[in-house]
């Protein structure tokens, strides 16, 4: 009798009071996500919106998950603000307003796949154990790719210390927020109420086999890691954001490469940060063939990042360049809206200083690019906010021994961003079962092994210089051949499956009723 006065108390609570609810609930689900990483609080926060959404009109069901979708995304891009207002030079008022703008177009795409819940399926008898976790997997994989994509605040980052991290590998981040989802609408189907105890056990056995699977799936290596390691060595120089384009600070900070690389010679790799010479790559050639000479002498590969301004189509690209022994350049291919290009340049361009970055300038790199070669080995690289892409970093991991990211993680601040952004990059090693070098400009620069734990780190906003060893791997996991394209068709099959049982049921019902009638 409680289950059901709990779904009574739910179906009467007034519109407003529920869309409060539906807010905090999605306030809480970034506290399941770095730095807290509570993942059972993303089960409860799902769970609720579930309930919520349960037997409800569709405008309510639209206007719930719109709520929930403001309080996910005004706690878990809260560094939005800090971005536009400490480093793009937006007053308070303006990038308070500019934030409140991307939270509620965020929360807009957050509850269009529950239009389709809300239109079809919140009435359903299977509603909550079939139709929420195919419509949260619908909207994962629509904010991948919808305008570029924000793949951002995924549940199932939050489940790299829980039991279903060893789904990771195989379905990938997304899968693993899926079977989040089904736990969730599982949980509250014992609230809401099933119709018989054979469902209830059915759905709750189903669930359990999951979370086993993956800690059994967790103690699978599907990756062969070498037995050689190999040296590396990432510089953090801790250029402030404000100065680091400024001329007077161009010396200085090549003299900072070079002193706090000078002891670093020795390891097989070099790397430094995003950006990390404040000239385009024709301007600092003679630095670079200094330092292209010193890590040929010592048989060290260098990679850096770097603005490479292309002479014959004047174009520029934030690239990843090797000298000494690694050779290749790659060129940025998901770049950030407004932080390296202008949405609707000719008609924001200069209308406030915000749209007016200076490294707002960068052109997409070509689609199909090859890793870096350094040595016997080939490093996938990455820029920065492309390590938020799970198919691109996976597809791109293929034939390459280990992953290579560099960033600048100054636009963040001291705020939630850096710590979602290494969460992130830790599901990316355990996905491509792939030692990660995760480089950045102020820090947290780090190591990462192939299941996602971080081997060593160095401390936040400080110049300092980090050392450590990674293992190649060889092979691919299931998510590197798939991707998370079969998951989008499964969601498509699940919600097809149920419209058409529905108008199955429906046929059938109307034949038995002519046979009677007749």
């Amino acid at each position: 009798m409680k289950n059901v006065s709990y779904a009574s108390y739910l179906r009467q609570l007034p519109p407003r009071l529920a869309c409060l609810v539906a807010l905090a609930a999605g306030a809480l689900m970034p506290l399941s996500l770095a730095p807290l990483s509570l993942w059972p609080l993303g089960i409860v926060s799902l769970a609720v919106l579930g309930l919520m959404l349960e037997q409800q009109p569709l405008a309510q069901v639209f206007k719930r998950s719109f709520c929930f979708g403001l309080g996910l995304y005004a706690v878990g891009v809260s560094w939005i603000y800090v971005s536009i207002h400490n480093f793009g030079g937006a007053s308070a008022l303006l990038a308070g307003f500019l934030t409140l703008v991307f939270v509620a177009f965020m929360a807009l795409m957050f509850s269009l796949p529950f239009y389709v819940y809300g239109r079809w399926f919140s009435r359903h008898k299977f509603s909550l154990l079939l139709a929420f976790p195919a419509c949260w997997l619908l909207g994962e994989c629509f904010r991948y790719w919808f305008m570029t994509g924000f793949p951002w605040l995924y549940v199932g980052y939050g489940h790299l210390a829980s039991p279903l991290a060893g789904w990771a590998p195989v379905i990938g981040v997304i899968g693993v927020g899926f079977i989040t989802a089904l736990t969730a609408g599982v949980l509250a189907q014992w609230v809401w109420r099933f119709r018989t105890n054979r469902c209830r056990m059915g759905a709750t056995i189903i669930v359990l086999v999951f979370w086993a699977l993956g800690a059994g799936l967790y103690q699978v290596s599907w990756t062969q890691i070498g037995d050689e390691p190999i040296s590396v060595a990432m510089v953090q120089p801790n250029i402030s954001q404000d100065k680091k384009w400024q001329a007077e600070t161009v010396e200085p900070t090549l003299a900072l490469l070079r002193d706090l690389s000078e002891d670093l010679w020795q390891h097989d790799w070099v790397i430094w940060p995003e950006a990390a010479i404040p000239l385009t790559y024709h301007q600092a050639l003679p630095f670079l063939d200094e330092v292209n000479q010193l890590a040929s002498d010592t048989g060290t590969g260098l990679m850096t990042g770097i603005i490479y301004d292309d002479q014959e189509t004047r174009r520029y690209f934030n690239s990843i360049a090797g000298f000494g022994e690694a050779y290749g350049i790659y060129h940025k291919r998901r770049l950030v809206p407004f932080g390296e290009y202008v949405p609707l340049e000719d008609w924001l361009r200069g209308l406030i200083e915000f749209f007016n970055l200076p490294t707002s300038i960068i052109s997409f790199g070509p689609t199909e690019q090859p890793g870096i070669q350094v040595g016997s080995a080939v490093l996938s690289p990455s820029v920065c906010y492309e390590l938020v892409y799970p198919d691109l970093v996976a597809f791109s991991a293929r034939g390459s021994q280990a992953l290579l990211t560099v960033s600048n993680l100054g636009w963040f601040g001291d705020s939630l961003g850096p710590r979602q952004f290494m969460q992130m990059a830790q599901m990316r090693a355990l996905e491509t079962g792939r030692y990660l070098i995760y480089s950045t400009n102020n820090g947290s620069s780090a190591f990462v092994d192939n299941k996602g734990h971080i081997t060593q780190l160095s401390a936040e906003f400080a110049t300092d210089t980090l050392s450590g060893k990674i293992y190649p791997a060889q092979g691919m996991t299931p998510f590197m051949y798939w991707g998370s394209m079969p998951l989008l068709l499964l969601s498509l099959g699940i919600l097809g499956g149920l419209v058409v049982g529905r108008y199955a049921q429906q046929a059938r019902a109307g034949v038995r009723k002519n046979k009677i009638a007749g």
